[in-house]
C-alpha cells in the first residue's frame, strides 16, 4: 500500500497555516502537480473540491476530494472521490513555539493489476507531494 508522510516547521501562528491550507483553491500556489483547483460545495467538514493533477505525459486527471474531518487549528483530512486512483490524507497542525508544526500523511488501497502496474508510480507521486510543505513553509515565510 503506498503511503508518505512528511512534516515542516513554519514560522507563522497555527491558525494562519490552518486557513490558508483549508482553503483548496491556494493549493496552486505551493503543490506544483496541480493543474486546477475549485471549490465545489460545503465549508468545512463535507466541502468538496474539483481538481485535476498532472498525469503521465502531462495529461489532466480528475482528483477532486471531499474533506472529511475539519478540526480548525489542529486537523483536515480528505479523501479522493475521482480519478483512477483514490488516496486519504490528513494534515496535523500545532504549536512549535512560535510558529506551526504541519504534518501531511497520504495512503492509497491499490489491488489487483493497478497495485502491479501503478505501485511504484504512484508511492514516487505521494512522496513527491508530502514534500511540497517545503513549498508551503516558503511561501507562508516569505
Amino acid at each position: 500500500m503506498p503511503s508518505a508522510e512528511h512534516s515542516v516547521s513554519i514560522r507563522r501562528p497555527v491558525g494562519e497555516v490552518f486557513t490558508f491550507v483549508a482553503d483548496g483553491e491556494n493549493a496552486m500556489r505551493w503543490r506544483p502537480g496541480v493543474l486546477d483547483v475549485q471549490h465545489q460545495s460545503g465549508e468545512g467538514l463535507g466541502a468538496i473540491y474539483h481538481q485535476g493533477v498532472k498525469g503521465p505525459g502531462g495529461r489532466r486527471i480528475a482528483a477532486d476530494y471531499e474533506v472529511t474531518a475539519f478540526e480548525p487549528d489542529r486537523r483536515i483530512a480528505f479523501r479522493a472521490i475521482a480519478g483512477p486512483v483514490r488516496p486519504t490524507g490528513e494534515y496535523r497542525f500545532s504549536p512549535d513555539g512560535d510558529g506551526t508544526r504541519l504534518s501531511l500523511a497520504l495512503d492509497a488501497t491499490l489491488t489487483g493489476w493497478r497495485r502491479l502496474l501503478m505501485g511504484r508510480a504512484v508511492q514516487g507521486t505521494m512522496e513527491s507531494e508530502v514534500h511540497n510543505l517545503e513549498t508551503l513553509k516558503t511561501i507562508l515565510e516569505a
